[in-house]
């Protein structure tokens, strides 16, 4: 009697074998995922500084217009822990695939209805408060999303290579930002200040429909990662994902949390904070003013695949402590650059967000490396999102009251006690906990 298994067709064995992603593939998934994502999220951040404060507050002083437009801004960062829970909860129970088409749905459909908003001229104060509620959905969309790319990257990953290979998503936040930045310096080039408050402002955000569709294509493409594979076979998957957390891994999440806060605080003061004082305190113009953001967040881009190489090479933990020690020290020395002319805003950007780049690259798979597979996708969201939440969301509204009540001096203190508060995290936490 002929064997069953030997009796199996070259076709049939085929049919047996899972699927397997290719690393092109995984690589490009998870960041073209994450480039979405963070052109969603920088969209607005930008739209918060040039528009929201003239078309949704336009009753208020422009400095009061500014930080209340900033309030929304941070209603994201205040989400995305819910939205890190609930698709974390579902990544890490029912596979992280699923999981991330839909944290890529929910960004997509709130960037698309923000283009869609009628203005407080339309609508009176509902105006700003749908302007909101569709902030939220985008915070909860982000906060589902960076943690599921980061495990599809590492958990396809080869020996050595975690860090490597989790960089790759990290490439979406510079990438997404010079897509953001370079539609709104178009715009502002094509058009008058009238057309673009009127109209202009809301192509960004209905046009990014076009991106979801090509993530969500590329994301249906994927398999499950084999490390889920792996936990589902051996039945490691748990009831409640975050009630494990803070059972076994309350320490891993306090830490992280801190870990990643230098590296949030220093991008928005980098970004949205610079954008709003540069053009409105210090006379530079929009246009200049983007452009020297974007020739610094093409350092930004080239540092994170050198820290890559350094992590695997020297280790994240190590990586990280050099790199936060130079954070604290440009604080120092932020201010001057800053306000010293079109050449120190341009060192001020090159300098700034090199160094995000070299914290930002190891920064994913440090915050994944403590959670075991079946609790990873809630518990790398949750600390990604929770230092969100602290050094993010009031950033931006904190320097700007700082700058005007004191002194452009003030903000980089805040930068330097950021870095003093990660440098202290890092030195607690163990070369296991963050280069696992």
């Amino acid at each position: 009697m002929t064997d069953a298994t030997t009796s199996l067709s070259p076709k049939d064995n085929a049919l047996q074998t899972p699927a397997v992603n290719s690393p092109a593939r995984v690589l490009f998934a998870s960041l073209v995922g994450t480039t979405i994502e963070f052109f969603d999220f920088y969209v607005y951040a930008t739209a918060a500084v040039l528009v929201f404060p003239h078309l949704f507050f336009p009753t208020a002083d422009p400095t009061s217009a500014m930080l209340q437009s900033f309030a929304t801004f941070s209603i994201a960062f205040f989400a995305r822990p819910f939205g890190a829970v609930i698709f974390g909860h579902f990544g890490d129970k029912v596979g992280r695939k699923a999981t991330l088409v839909a944290a890529l749905m929910t960004m997509g459909i709130s960037t698309v209805v923000i283009g869609l908003l009628p203005t407080y001229a339309s609508i009176g104060v509902a105006a700003p408060l749908l302007l909101a509620l569709c902030r939220f959905g985008q915070g909860l969309g982000l906060g589902g999303e960076w943690g599921g790319a980061v495990l599809l990257a590492t958990e396809n990953a080869p020996e050595g290579k975690r860090t490597w290979y989790a960089m790759f998503p990290q490439l979406g936040a510079p990438i997404g930002f010079i897509l953001s930045a370079g539609t709104f310096l178009i715009l502002g080039e094509v058009m008058t200040d009238e057309a673009f408050l009127a109209w202009g402002w809301r192509v960004p955000f209905i046009a990014s429909i076009l991106l979801v569709i090509v993530g969500l294509y590329v994301r249906l493409k994927i398999t499950e990662t084999p490390e889920f594979q792996k936990a589902i076979d051996k039945r490691e998957r748990v009831q409640v994902p975050i009630a494990q957390i803070f059972r076994f891994h309350k320490r891993s999440l306090v830490l992280g949390t801190f870990v990643a806060l230098a590296t949030f605080v220093l991008f928005y003061l980098m970004t949205v904070f610079s954008l709003s004082w540069g053009t409105a305190k210090l006379g530079y113009s929009r246009e200049q003013f983007l452009v020297v953001q974007m020739t610094g967040v093409v350092f930004f881009g080239l540092m994170i695949p050198v820290s890559g190489i350094l992590s695997d090479r020297y280790g994240r933990r190590l990586v990280l402590i050099v790199t936060t020690i130079a954070i604290g020290a440009f604080g120092l020395v932020m201010a001057p650059l800053l306000a010293g002319g079109l050449g120190g805003a341009f060192l001020f950007s090159i300098l700034g967000l090199g160094l995000m780049g070299l914290t930002y690259g190891p920064i994913g798979a440090a915050l994944a490396a403590p959670f075991p597979t079946s609790v990873r996708y809630t518990g790398a969201s949750m600390t990604f999102n929770l230092a969100g939440i602290f050094g993010a969301s009031l950033a931006p509204y904190i320097a700007t009251w700082l700058a005007t009540n004191y002194s452009l001096d003030h903000v980089g203190y805040y930068l330097l006690a950021a870095a003093a508060i990660t440098l202290v995290c890092l030195v607690l936490s163990t070369e296991e906990e963050v280069s696992a």
